[in-house]
């Protein structure tokens, strides 16, 4: 239906006979056309010249045929013939018409370049040679001549100017190419570089694309909203928000909320990034603003989308001591000024996404600027499952593929990950000639993504893959044996990206963490070093992993969580980031002391506890090392038959458990308040009928 109505103005366009906008091209072509046209036209008014050398000169010279010589600016050798010679003889025939309309060719008629200097000693070399020429005849007339090379001249002056010219703007219609599109000239690099959306744009995206964001979905749903009913809300005497600003890690949805809400809101939706109002230029960026909001403000309502914002909404003052970014800052300050200055930008919305909020501006965060902070998190168990059945609607699958396994399958995934993992997975599909993408291939996707390329023609001695065997089957025995451990998927000694061993787990999606907890996860990580030293009697640098991530974890819980019984209830953590570029540390030296023996301590006793956990256990950690030396690759129902199963349960199944209790519940209420509704109509209807049968 939208379609038609499209094509007929584009037709009434072209029959109008709209005039083309003014190209800087045409000049260009105007000026080369002319400059070559000059120079044809001075060729085609001269006589003919025939090239010529010196031996031809003395020819000619010797038989009588020359009058004379002319050398010009020293370095062209002109000759000239005389004129009965030209009359009667057969051989310059051609040279002897005229170009000009005279009766006869003037001349020149043949030409050479050689210097003035050269043609004396050669001519002294022929009057030497030939003696009997200069006794029948004179010596030759040489004559010397300047003449100005004017186009020459023109062209050696005007080609560098106009050589840089065109350069300059070249590169102005490179910066400017904005507002005005491929056709903006040097006056436009001050234009915004947003591309505007209306409603007869072809946006596709909108909230059915959009799976997992339930939230964010609906506080951005109410922006929509506001712009569409503005008088719902403005009735009661509230204001419209002036600004959402969408936060959260990277690929998490927050553009794809954005380009939702340009297909949602059916309004001119203004979308660029951060870095566009960047310039060389100083005051580029603040006019770019400026101009943003213009055209903004003449097409409200509307939105206006800034991606990235934290590169031009940073805080201001971090720079002291380099000098500082004064026109990053000039551009802030008139962003903050069109928000919430004296002027009025109703009915237009401004949306910013960001994945580092903690740098941004505090006068930028606040109310009247941006009203909303809608954080994007990573999905959970239930929002993967929805954004996987989102990006598998284009894939061919198997029947027999679950999607809730797949969503436990990828803990700490985002949307964009797993939009990754879905196009893998087709792809190792396809190189595997399958006519489907079954459940192996999305695990070989994970495995892929997470671990890297599998490199099975590295070169590795059997010491090292013993050592790398223990150190694996460290890891996944304490992991078992563990009850806030990540439970175990597979592990593998092929080597991966740059690891030679790995060992893929299922963390716990927990929203709070104890001191238990941390503890184990951090015996865990020492499993493998532990492993070593028992078995092996020594260890290796393979931990380095291992050991970044227990300091780490270490760290956090003496000066981040205050988790530390010899510090107490204290933590040096600064969420407002305002110390990030001072040089002295929140604590005395005593202090800091005490932090490195607690950091020391903790993961020495998680050390020393891995190890007797493997002590007690040594025989089977010796089956399953034994085991993977022989499959390489060895899975959870291997772990079940050496170690047992597990005897807690893991968090996972706890929410699965709860949400499936809690579905058929809200499904009931949601029934009975349907029904509730039904009656109350029908109530209200025999009332109203009862009192018109009495009128």
């Amino acid at each position: 239906m939208n379609q038609e109505p499209q094509q007929g103005k584009r037709k009434t366009a072209k029959g109008k006979g709209m005039i083309p906008k003014f190209s800087m091209s045409w000049i260009y072509i105007a000026v080369f056309i002319g400059l070559l046209g000059l120079q044809m036209m001075q060729g085609s008014f001269s006589n003919q010249v025939l090239p010529s050398d010196f031996n031809d000169l003395a020819e000619r010279l010797a038989q009588g045929h020359i009058e004379r010589v002319r050398v010009v600016n020293d370095k062209e050798v002109q000759i000239f013939i005389k004129e009965d010679i030209l009359i009667s003889h057969a051989d310059y025939e051609e040279l002897a018409e005229s170009a000009t309309g005279d009766d006869i060719n003037p001349g020149p008629h043949l030409s050479f370049e050689m210097p003035s200097e050269s043609l004396d000693r050669n001519l002294d070399r022929f009057y030497q040679q030939n003696p009997s020429f200069l006794e029948q005849n004179q010596p030759l007339l040489v004559e010397f001549k300047d003449e100005p090379n004017y186009f020459g001249d023109i062209i050696g002056w005007l080609a560098p100017i106009m050589l840089l010219l065109f350069f300059w703007l070249f590169m102005m219609r490179r910066m400017g190419g904005g507002a005005g599109g491929g056709s903006s000239q040097i006056f436009n690099i001050g234009k915004s570089k947003a591309k505007m959306f209306d409603a007869d744009a072809e946006v596709k995206t909108t909230f059915k694309n959009v799976a997992g964001l339930e939230g964010a979905k609906e506080e951005v749903l109410e922006v929509v909203d506001f712009l569409k009913h503005p008088k719902k809300y403005t009735k009661l005497g509230g204001k419209i928000p002036k600004g959402v600003l969408l936060s959260g890690p990277p690929g998490t949805g927050k553009t794809l909320l954005a380009k939702a809400v340009a297909g949602e809101a059916k309004v001119p939706f203004f979308s660029l990034s951060g870095s566009d109002f960047v310039e060389m230029f100083v005051g580029v960026g603040a006019s770019r603003v400026r101009d943003l909001f213009k055209q903004a403000k003449e097409k409200s309502p509307s939105i206006i989308f800034i991606d990235e914002i934290d590169a031009i909404g940073r805080a201001r003052g971090r720079n002291q001591m380099t000098g500082g970014n004064d026109e990053r800052e000039n551009t802030l300050n008139q962003l903050l000024t069109e928000m919430d200055g004296f002027e009025t930008n109703e009915h237009v919305i401004v949306m910013g996404a960001t994945n580092r909020a903690d740098v941004l501006d505090r006068a930028l965060m606040r109310a009247g600027r941006f009203d909303r902070v809608i954080y994007v998190d990573l999905p959970e168990l239930g929002e993967r499952k929805a954004i996987f059945q989102v990006h598998l609607k284009p894939l061919k699958l198997s029947r027999n593929l679950d999607v809730s396994f797949l969503a436990r399958q990828t803990p700490g995934f985002s949307g964009a990950d797993i939009a990754n993992v879905c196009n893998e997975a087709a792809l190792v599909a396809a190189r595997k000639n399958k006519k489907s993408i079954g459940k192996q291939d999305f695990l070989d996707a994970v495995d892929r993504i997470v671990g890297g390329l599998e490199k099975k023609s590295k070169i590795i001695t059997p010491d090292e893959k013993k050592t790398i065997a223990f150190h694996e089957a460290g890891h996944a025995a304490i992991s078992w044996l563990l009850e806030f451990a990540a439970p175990l998927v597979k592990v593998t000694i092929v080597p991966r990206g740059k690891s030679l061993g790995a060992a893929w787990y299922l963390p716990e999606e927990r929203q709070l963490s104890s001191s238990n907890q941390i503890l184990d996860e951090m015996c865990a990580a020492l499993g493998g070093r532990a492993a070593e030293d028992l078995i092996l009697g020594q260890v290796t640098t393979g931990a380095l992993s291992d050991l970044e991530k227990v300091t780490k974890q270490a760290r956090a819980m003496v000066t981040v969580y205050g988790l530390n019984e010899k510090l107490g209830n204290i933590t040096y953590y600064d969420s407002s980031d305002q110390n990030e570029y001072q040089f002295n540390k929140p604590y005395s030296e005593k202090t800091a002391q005490i932090i490195d023996e607690e950091i020391s301590s903790i993961i020495e006793t998680q050390y020393t506890r891995a190890k007797d956990l493997l002590a007690a256990n040594k025989d089977k950690l010796t089956i399953l090392a034994n085991e993977l030396l022989e499959k390489e690759v060895i899975f959870k129902e291997s772990m079940e038959d050496i170690f047992g199963k597990r005897p807690w349960t893991s968090r996972m199944d706890i929410v699965e458990k709860s949400n499936a209790v809690a579905k058929p519940a809200k499904q009931s209420k949601a029934k009975k308040a349907t029904k509730s509704k039904e009656k109350t109509a029908s109530k209200a209807g025999d009332q109203d009928q009862g009192t018109d049968g009495g009128n």
